[in-house]
Order: structure tokens, then C-alpha cells, then sequence
């Protein structure tokens, strides 16, 4: 999941199109739309995305981004809340963050490894707010990062396998990466009817009911009581009392 044009398709092709390790389970892989439109995010293309996913597991997420974008703004945060909102926070424990064209050459004070830990920072930090992770769960659970490039004109090694600039062969990576993913101690999420029809509302009033009762008897009732008995205190009284 992600923005439009990051790179989401050509990743997958990219996964599914080379030989890269033998595993003992099959990966089915999701290819989702963009979900942001005219800058904001699009909760229609979202809801029909967890339509779609109806009775399906999420062993992983693929939150995919560009490691030549130099910056993180207010819409990469909404990408993210609106995915812990429609998912729940816990999808993330299944998250990997994947950057792609990552076959760059970063600004002449940085080298690439220290380019690729600053943007991974970045874009972190957007997830851990976003997913509202506390101090502590973020300590307990790191999200990997993993580099990307799509691109026919990647450079290879000596035996074909596409590599980065930091000689990671980068398929055999993301791969043993979402195998780590799928299989680690988390819960994977399923998709039910409850997820997508997402919090009841009336469930949602029931729980303020008694807050609210009680505020109206401590705060409104017994002043209401308290302004009568001043008043009838204050009142003169009749010549017959």
C-alpha cells in the first residue's frame, strides 16, 4: 500500500518476474490501488480495498514509498492513520517499509548508507505517530526497512541478481525480508466483516452513557437543587407560617 506511483506494481512484478529463494509456502501478493486523490487520502478506494480483502489473512504489509523523496509531509501522516484506522494499529507489527529507486546517488555530504538511514528515520517516525505506537512498543518491535529499484537498467552482479549502490542483491533481501515478516510472533490480521464495517457507533455511545448520567447528577442536578433550596431560603415568608 501507498501512494500512486511509488512503485507498487513494479515491485511486485519485479518479486514475482526473478527466482530469488526457495521457500516452503506460498506468497500471494496484493497489488492495491493508490489511495490518495487530489492530495488527500481516498476512504472510498480504501473501503473497497478491505472489501476486497474480505476473508483474507495479512501475514505482511508492504508500506511502499521513494527513497529519493527528501522530505515527509502532513499527507504521509493521513496515508498512515487512515491505514492503522481501517486495519488497527496492529497491522503495522506486520509492516515492512519498502523504498524504492533506490539506485541514486545521494547529495555530495552524504554517503549512501547515511542517506538511506536519514530517509529511513523519517519515514518511521511518520509510521510510529501514525500507528500510534507508544515509546515502549516501538523499542519492543522495530519496522525493517528494505531498498528497492525497478528499474530494467539496475546494476547486476557477476551473476545476473540486481544490486544497489551498497551491493545489497536487493530481490533475495525483501523476500527473505517479508518471509522474516510473515512468520515472526505477531498475530496476522484477518479480514472480517466486523474490520470492515470498523467501530459501531452505537457500541462506540454506550461507553460514555454512565459518564454522562453522572456528570448531569453531580454537575446539573444537585446545583439545580442547590439554586431551588437557596432561592426558597431567600423567599419571604407568608403571614400564616
Amino acid at each position: 500500500m501507498g501512494k500512486g506511483g511509488v512503485g507498487k506494481s513494479s515491485t511486485v512484478n519485479s518479486i514475482l518476474g526473478e527466482r530469488a529463494v526457495a521457500v516452503r509456502f506460498t506468497l500471494n501478493i496484493i497489488d492495491t490501488p493508490g489511495i490518495v486523490e487530489g492530495g488527500y487520502v481516498n476512504d472510498q478506494a480504501l473501503q473497497l480495498i478491505k472489501r476486497f480483502l474480505l476473508n483474507i489473512t495479512i501475514d505482511v504489509l508492504l508500506y511502499v514509498d521513494r527513497l529519493d523523496s527528501y522530505r515527509v509531509d502532513n499527507l504521509d501522516r493521513q496515508i498512515v492513520k487512515a491505514i492503522t484506522e481501517s486495519f488497527g494499529k496492529e497491522i503495522w507489527r506486520k509492516g515492512v517499509v519498502v523504498l524504492t529507486h533506490a539506485q541514486l546517488t545521494p547529495p555530495d555530504c552524504l554517503s549512501y548508507d547515511d542517506f538511506f538511514a536519514r530517509r529511513s528515520e523519517a519515514v518511521l517516525k511518520v509510521v510510529d505517530s501514525g500507528a500510534r505506537f507508544k515509546k515502549h512498543e516501538i523499542q519492543d518491535h522495530a519496522i525493517p526497512v528494505v531498498l528497492v529499484e525497478n528499474n530494467s537498467r539496475c546494476n547486476k552482479n557477476d551473476n545476473g541478481e540486481k544490486i544497489l549502490p551498497n551491493d545489497t542483491v536487493w530481490i533475495p533481501s525483501i523476500v527473505e525480508t517479508i518471509t522474516n515478516v510473515a512468520t515472526n510472533e505477531s498475530k496476522s490480521i484477518f479480514v472480517d466483516q466486523k474490520l470492515i464495517d470498523g467501530p459501531n457507533a452505537n457500541e462506540r455511545g454506550k461507553v460514555f452513557i454512565h459518564l454522562i448520567l453522572a456528570f448531569q447528577y453531580f454537575f446539573v442536578i444537585k446545583q439545580l437543587q442547590k439554586w431551588i433550596k437557596d432561592d426558597i431560603a431567600k423567599s419571604p415568608k407568608s403571614s400564616w407560617e
